[in-house]
């Protein structure tokens, strides 16, 4: 299957991948879909965050139909393989199509989530022949690290109360429901002294990782926890650690992937190696299905900062060690859906202080209450202290949607299957648009894609060109008159 860059959609990915666009960053990409605009003569709204809203109007004949909104995030998340060299800052994502016709990056995140939904969007306005009602086309940014452009914008710009989401997948799927969530931080202070001890780094790698929210049911192992645990079963064997720093992760809604402990230790470099391949070998056994290539490394090393003491270490390690992380509960009214996660996504070493980032997910806000309370009465007895930030909302499953029904149909018309609903764990920017005055009637739309937030991440080509012809056909139905 070909990238075939004469099918606009693919055209404009294409050029988005160009763009450096990680969460943060999205200025420059922002920019472009200003200058796309009025190359194409539309009205537009680029915000001080950087959202951007372009409206069109209706095409002829539906100009009395209720006009629609159509929304996708102009940022990705930027994970890379521990050998590639790339900066996500200055350098574009390079693609190539495998031998099953998916598209993929070369050693990193490709950037389908979801570029390929404001390609989708830019593909819609350039083309005129079309039929569509109004269109509010909404690109908002920083959306991976907790919808701030979606919260922050200013929602009195936006005349629909219909709404077809492009940040999802799956081709004959669409979300009925999604999370609220909220990221917890938790600092522990320490202090130092100079390290007179050799020195070692412990990281564990090999794991596979995935988003924390669609995969965290597949209870795959976090390498924050599980460098704590290794070191946990050192201490507790007399095994002399020391510890300098930890570091895992860079994504809180990613799965920790790798982490490494740095430590100071008197007990000799072999019993040390010897352990850390016991404890590989028997923690192995619990994650031979999800993750087959987990691997525990440890190397002597040199350090950059001095060694915490038996106390400080030891309040760390069993923070860590204790911190509830992973799957907690799973619906009983909605078979197969996680209900309440968190994720330990980000660890990190200051000079005083370690930095602990756990990413809370549940579509009860009283179960989001109860893990910040876990985690700030754990954090107390390490001498640490919690806060939370990014709170967002959930969406609630609407039994009762024209949106959904037009989907079905033309989902029938073209693939001949039935629609299924799935009501997901993730954080969607859905969420936020249902609180707008009036409500919003919502569905996602996408092409098969996978493994997203990880270098694996994959885009099926023959997917997204069904999808297209879904999506155009789904707005060429819209024909609900206010």
């Amino acid at each position: 299957m070909e990238f075939d860059l004469n099918k606009p959609y693919c055209r404009y990915f294409s050029e988005i991948c160009a763009i450096p666009h990680g969460s943060y960053h999205e200025k420059a990409v922002s920019d472009y879909v200003v200058a796309f605009a009025k190359e194409h003569g539309l009205e537009y709204v680029q915000d001080e965050m950087f959202n951007v809203i372009i409206r069109k109007p209706a095409s002829k004949g539906y100009e009395e139909y209720d006009p629609l909104m159509l929304q996708g995030h102009l940022d990705m998340v930027c994970e890379k393989n521990p050998d590639v060299e790339f900066d996500f800052q200055t350098h574009g994502i390079e693609t190539y199509v495998d031998e099953e016709g998916k598209l993929r990056a070369k050693g990193t995140t490709l950037g389908a989530d979801d570029g390929m939904g404001v390609a989708e969007m830019l593909a819609i306005l350039a083309d005129d022949t079309l039929a569509h009602p109004a269109l509010d086309c909404v690109f908002t940014v920083q959306e991976e690290v907790g919808l701030f452009g979606a919260l922050g914008m200013d929602k009195s710009l936006l005349r629909a109360h219909r709404m077809i989401s492009l940040d999802g997948g799956g081709e004959t799927c669409t979300a009925i429901s999604s999370a609220g969530g909220v990221n917890a931080i938790t600092t522990i202070p320490v202090e130092r002294t100079e390290c007179t001890k050799p020195v070692y780094s412990l990281k564990v790698t090999g794991l596979t990782g995935g988003h924390s929210g669609g995969e965290i049911h597949k209870e795959k192992g976090n390498a924050n926890k599980l460098v704590s645990r290794i070191c946990k079963e050192m201490m507790k064997d007399g095994l002399d650690v020391s510890l300098i720093s930890v570091n895992g992760g860079s994504k809180d809604n990613a799965i920790c992937r790798e982490s490494v402990i740095v430590f100071g230790s008197d007990t000799p470099y072999e019993t040390l190696q010897a352990k850390a391949a016991q404890l590989q070998k028997k923690i192995s056994v619990e994650f031979e299905v999800s993750d087959p290539d987990f691997t525990v490394v440890l190397e002597p090393c040199t350090a950059d900062y001095g060694m915490m003491d038996e106390k400080d270490t030891k309040k760390v390690i069993d923070y860590m060690y204790l911190c509830p992380n992973g799957f907690r509960h799973k619906s009983m009214a909605i078979e197969g859906l996680t209900m309440t996660s968190l994720n330990m996504g980000v660890v990190k070493t200051e000079e005083g202080k370690v930095i602990i980032n756990s990413s809370i997910r549940s579509a009860l806000e009283e179960a989001i209450d109860d893990l910040i309370d876990t985690l700030s009465c754990l954090a107390s007895y390490m001498g640490g202290t919690t806060e939370t930030f990014a709170r967002y909302p959930g969406w609630n499953y609407n039994p009762s949607s024209k949106m959904r029904e037009t989907y079905a149909k033309v989902l029938k018309e073209v693939d001949d299957v039935e629609l299924e609903c799935h009501a997901g764990h993730g954080g969607l920017e859905c969420a936020v648009f249902t609180q707008i005055e009036g409500g919003m009637d919502i569905i996602t739309c996408g092409p098969k894609a996978g493994a997203c937030h990880t270098p694996d991440e994959w885009l099926d080509l023959e997917s997204w060109d069904r999808t297209w012809k879904i999506l155009t056909g789904i707005l060429a139905q819209c024909d609900v008159k206010e």
